[in-house]
């Protein structure tokens, strides 16, 4: 993990010559200053000798660095998907400064104990910043809370992701209680009656290739079940993973009267609907990608503000898991190293949505909804050169993608965190 008690690092400053930058909206050539602090662009270098390095961007686009308050690092116990250490490489490498990793491990970071497992990981082997977060549920079983108030000076919130709560007055407690702690609840919502061994969108592809499909209402009736819970208790609640336009709508409505609600999307799900399926586990994900309607409906709802966040709920799997087929196959795909090139060439190319709407979704909204400090951290794309995704290219584990063969723009090649460059693509020839 960065220290950001590291004086050496506070005392950092890097000049970012030849930037492409967001200025009113608008893309701007120009240099920048970064530190552990602030990022900012200026008018005039000024002397170079005040600055600690100087990194020549020769047209890079620079942001503020990405926040996915959405990833499945695996550890510990299920490291032959994914380590600490190779999925923080892949962060970085796709411009993240920080991290929010679920609690879907083992040991499940239900109490003090169990959670320092996970943190000590992080401390030694983060090449971002990690912030975890802490089970709602003890094991994650929805049977009774979790040592909420031991684990909360340390997360982000609570969730039980790859799990609903079915149990309403279970939810109800924590909802109650993570309020009194000041932190939210970041519900995977999913009513395990309506899923009934589903393995995709219960639509038209299921229909045609005679396979068990999963419901729209599996999703959206626990929403509108916890925006009730919500109400009631005055917690904040976060929903993940929102894949339908039924979800959209009532967290739409439910923003409007003033509830404390916020949300998040992921790429996949902006980009991809049930027509793109092949019966490969490269398209097995939870929630399924749903159908055209529904991805319009995320993206009317991006655009509007109802959805905060694109999150990447990166979620390795071995080569094998992930071989049999959308029926057979592991469920989740690996999203951090195709993120931002799938949505800045879908959407912001394509001209469905601004630069600034995407970078803000990607990095000032999440870093503010989940209390994360990055500093002056920043990435740099190179927006007008195209690549191939190669899955074997991939710093993750995990290498099974929907965008894998496709032609993205605005590949990653530099990441500043702290004042230090933590990441930057050799130039050919060097």
């Amino acid at each position: 993990m960065i220290n950001k008690n590291d004086e050496r690092l506070c005392e950092m400053s890097i000049l970012l010559r030849g930037a492409a930058l967001l200025h009113d909206g608008k893309i701007i050539r120009g240099d920048a200053v970064t530190d552990s602090h602030s990022f900012f662009s200026v008018d005039a270098a000024g002397p170079l000798g005040f600055f600690d390095a100087v990194v020549d961007c020769d047209g890079l686009f620079i942001v503020p660095g990405l926040v996915d308050v959405h990833v499945h690092l695996r550890e510990p116990g299920f490291s032959y998907k994914e380590t600490i250490a190779s999925g923080t490489r892949a962060a970085l490498e796709s411009g993240y400064c920080a991290l929010c990793c679920m609690p879907n491990v083992q040991p499940a970071p239900d109490d003090a104990d169990d959670l320092e497992v996970m943190l000590e990981l992080i401390r030694r082997d983060a090449q971002v910043q990690v912030v975890p977060f802490g089970t709602i549920t003890r094991r994650r079983e929805g049977r009774a809370i979790s040592d909420m108030e031991a684990m909360a000076p340390f997360v982000a919130g609570f969730s039980d992701d790859g799990s609903g709560v079915d149990d309403e007055d279970l939810m109800r407690q924590a909802m109650q209680t993570a309020k009194r702690l000041g932190k939210p609840i970041a519900a995977h919502c999913e009513v395990k009656s309506l899923v009934a061994g589903g393995c995709i969108h219960a639509g038209r592809y299921a229909s045609v290739h005679s396979l068990p499909g999963i419901s729209s209402e599996s999703e959206w009736r626990m929403v509108e079940r916890d925006l009730k819970l919500c109400a009631q208790t005055g917690a904040r609640y976060h929903v993940c993973h929102v894949s339908t336009s039924e979800s959209v709508a009532l967290i739409r409505e439910a923003k409007r009267a003033g509830l404390p609600v916020t949300c998040e999307t992921a790429p996949h799900y902006l980009l991809l609907c049930d027509d793109d399926l092949k019966d490969e586990g490269r398209f097995k994900m939870n929630p399924p990608l749903r159908s055209a309607r529904d991805r319009d409906a995320l993206i009317a709802g991006a655009l509007d503000g109802t959805i905060d966040v694109i999150a990447t709920d990166h979620a390795p799997h071995s080569a094998e898991e992930k071989s049999k087929g959308l029926l057979g196959s592991a469920m989740g795909v690996s999203g951090l190293e195709t993120a931002f090139p799938a949505l800045y060439t879908g959407l912001v190319r394509s001209g469905i949505m601004s630069m600034e709407r995407l970078v803000t979704m990607m990095s000032a909204a999440p870093a503010e909804i989940f209390g994360i400090d990055t500093g002056g951290s920043v990435a740099g794309f190179r927006l007008d050169e195209g690549f191939t995704v190669d899955p074997s290219e991939f710093k993750s584990l995990g290498k099974s993608t929907p965008f894998e063969g496709r032609e993205l723009y605005g590949r990653a090649e530099l990441s500043v965190i702290g004042g230090i460059v933590r990441y930057e693509k050799k130039k050919a020839g060097a």
